[in-house]
């Protein structure tokens, strides 16, 4: 394999046009629900399809390719904190250099602090790692071993997701282009004084959102849901005196935002403490192999291609220029406060230092939870609400010190500084979360180790150019949650971005001094016992766990978001419970799940790339008009049936809903009739 190639320009080509479109969809599905998917098993399948085309293709040169892509499923997870600054009312749009700069220094060192780990975590530990040793399995079932040519299994897998991607981007089109359909509905109805609903959410990305976390995570969810919107706003609403004649939605809404959402705060919180307390024992043993590892420098040379690591030299070379780099930032953005150079040069020190070490700590910590559950299902927002918690109690008392705190400007500033700070560790945490998992990979497929690395930086800064302009185009044409530009944009189109708004209430909260702890301590309460029944269950050897972060999610979270999650996973289970009855051959089993999540990536892809497609359609529109909705249809909906016409919109948007997923669990278990 030595002559085989692996880093190739036509790879980081075609990695970078992968890159680019699962980012764009990411970032849109991540502010319209909360989460993020891995993009590497769908970068594969479509690399094997192209790349095939094309003379001297290989399983390795595939291999680079989804590793470099697999950036686009891990770095828009910024969408967790950066939109906070909007929200805080400090941006007015998204700089495009800022935000670069701290996407790329924070996310390349993400991929510097992983791997000195690689040996201890990939190559010597027995962490599953699923979502590398999935993608292993697709790149090997794609090539043949002795030339490595391609078989059909890659053109199947590429019309998976072409299947998914085209139903759901018309389904999208239908829905937030042309508004004849509705996304989802919802009956309110009240016993006393106690509001309750009941929803149900139309959206295909959702739906394949909720395939992919399985459905152990998709009940916590529902459980989690229960408790907010079955217990909890009942019992909110019933204490509340409210008119009579006040829409329903509108009471428990607001009491979701006042409170509900500080108990899955508190829920969320707790959960991610745990697991970093339990990672405490590998975080020390990875930070012990690190510094063992910087000191032997044979380690790197004279030894198989597939053990070669990026030189220590190489490392801490890349590792100090995205130092300067980190200090360019803060210093750009502290500049524009106006702050005199002392201050502003010891906060630059404190943000840099702090985002540095704090990020070389979570880095071992991430790498292992995307070694025991999977890239998409780490709870990288919990550790953004950690890292906003301890770097903003920790500007406080900057702030009380040099006085900055007692004006409402340096209030403003402070708070706008934690979460940029922030941000960067968040970056490192994204990519620290993924670079391990792509290792695992081309440990399995025999790659080069430092050539995958470098696919990572690659993929980094790609996906680091995408971020801000994407961000842009749907802040403007849709807004977000707590900070929306124009005041004719239509509310029913608003992103929630749910963990930034969460994040932004936390760091105001903490600063203003008018934190809901209350709330917090409740779901904190929640989020304890929750841990001790997943004990429990672990104690008992139950397949079945309750993981107690997506129990706060499902807190936090509206219900018509959770509906098609709970949906989506309950597919995946028919389909697996299925696959199990029709073959008990395991690597048939593998097929149909394996196809089932290329027609969920599919989905996801179609509903969020027409989603972004749409924004900049409504950014150009609305330049020259204040038409916020330019290819809606709805108001010929309005003419034909009247005062029904929402019914009808609703009618058929749950019709298109349940016949999308009878499609689904057939196509899924299309892959296994073939096998028998």
């Amino acid at each position: 394999m030595h002559n085989v190639r692996e880093l190739t320009l036509r790879g980081m080509i075609l990695g970078a046009f992968i890159t680019v479109i699962f980012t764009a969809s990411n970032i849109y599905l991540g502010l319209k629900v909360g989460l993020t998917i891995s993009s590497a098993i769908p970068a594969a399948v479509i690399s094997m399809a192209v790349l095939r085309f094309f003379p001297g293709s290989s399983i390795l040169e595939n291999n680079m390719v989804q590793t470099q892509a697999s950036a686009a499923g891990t770095l828009s997870s910024m969408i967790f904190i950066l939109p906070a600054l909007l929200m805080v009312g400090y941006w007015q749009s998204f700089p495009f250099w800022l935000t670069f700069a701290i996407c790329a220094s924070g996310g390349m060192l993400g991929v510097l602090f992983t791997i000195p780990l690689r040996q201890v975590m990939v190559v010597k530990s027995n962490l599953p790692f699923p979502e590398g040793v999935a993608a292993a399995e697709i790149l090997k079932a794609g090539s043949d071993a002795e030339n490595n040519a391609t078989t059909k299994a890659d053109n199947e897998g590429l019309k998976d997701i072409i299947f998914g991607g085209s139903i759901a981007a018309v389904v999208s089109l239908l829905t937030n282009g042309f508004k004849v359909v509705a996304d989802g509905t919802a009956y309110w109805f009240s016993h006393g004084k106690s509001i309750f609903q009941i929803p149900l959410g139309f959206s295909l990305a959702l739906l394949s959102a909720g395939y992919l976390v399985g459905i152990m995570s998709g009940i916590a969810i529902l459980i989690g849901n229960i408790i907010s919107w079955g217990f909890a706003i009942p019992i909110l609403s019933s204490l509340t005196d409210y008119p009579s004649n006040a829409s329903l939605a509108d009471v428990a809404m607001g009491l979701w935002s006042k409170d509900l959402r500080f108990i899955g705060a508190g829920t969320i919180s707790i959960a991610a403490i745990w697991t970093l307390l339990t990672l405490i024992k590998p975080v020390y043993q990875g930070l012990k192999n690190t510094l063992t590892t910087l000191k032997s420098e044979k380690s790197f040379n004279n030894i198989d291609r597939t053990e070669q690591d990026l030189s220590p030299k190489t490392i801490l070379i890349i590792m100090a220029s995205m130092l300067v780099i980190l200090f360019i930032t803060f210093h750009s953005f502290i500049a524009d406060s106006g702050l005199s150079s002392g201050i502003g040069w010891t906060l630059v020190v404190c943000s840099v230092l702090f985002a540095f070490f704090m990020g070389f700590l979570i880095a071992a910590a991430c790498g292992y939870m995307a070694g025991l559950v999977g890239s998409s299902a780490s709870p990288i927002s919990g550790i953004s609400i950690i890292a906003i918690t301890v770097i903003a109690l920790l500007f406080l008392g900057l702030g009380k010190i040099n006085g900055m705190l007692s004006t409402a400007e340096g209030e403003h500033f402070i708070t706008a500084l934690a979460l940029f700070t922030t941000s960067a560790v968040l970056a490192v945490a994204t990519i620290s979360n993924d670079n391990l998992q792509d290792l695992k990979t081309g440990y399995l497929v025999k790659a080069t180790p430092w050539r995958q690395q470098i696919a990572l930086l690659l993929g980094v800064v790609i996906g680091a150019i995408v971020i801000a302009p994407v961000l842009d185009i749907l802040y403007h044409a849709y807004g977000f949650s707590g900070a929306t530009p124009r005041a004719n944009m239509d509310p029913k189109q608003i992103l929630p971005a749910p963990q930034a708004t969460l994040v932004a209430t936390i760091a105001k909260g903490i600063f203003s001094n008018q934190m809901e702890w209350s709330m917090i301590l409740i779901g904190l309460a929640i989020g304890a016992v929750i841990i001790v029944i997943d004990l429990c269950l672990a104690k008992t050897n139950s397949k079945f766990r309750l993981p107690a972060l997506a129990v706060g999610m499902g807190i936090y979270l509206p219900p018509l978001i959770i509906t098609p999650i709970f949906i989506g996973s309950l597919i995946s289970w028919f389909v697996s419970r299925r696959a199990n009855k029709l073959s008990s051959n395991i690597e048939h089993q593998r097929k149909a799940e394996q196809k089932g999540a290329l027609i969920a990536s599919g989905l996801i892809v179609g509903e969020t790339l027409v989603g972004v497609i749409l924004a900049v359609i409504i950014v150009i529109s609305s330049s020259s008009s204040n038409n916020n909705s330019p290819l809606a249809l709805n108001e010929y909906m309005q003419a034909i049936f009247g005062t029904n016409s929402i019914i009808v919109e609703q009618f058929i948007g749950l019709m298109i809903f349940i016949m999308i997923c009878f499609a689904f669990i057939r196509r899924a278990l299309s892959a296994l009739k073939k096998e028998l």
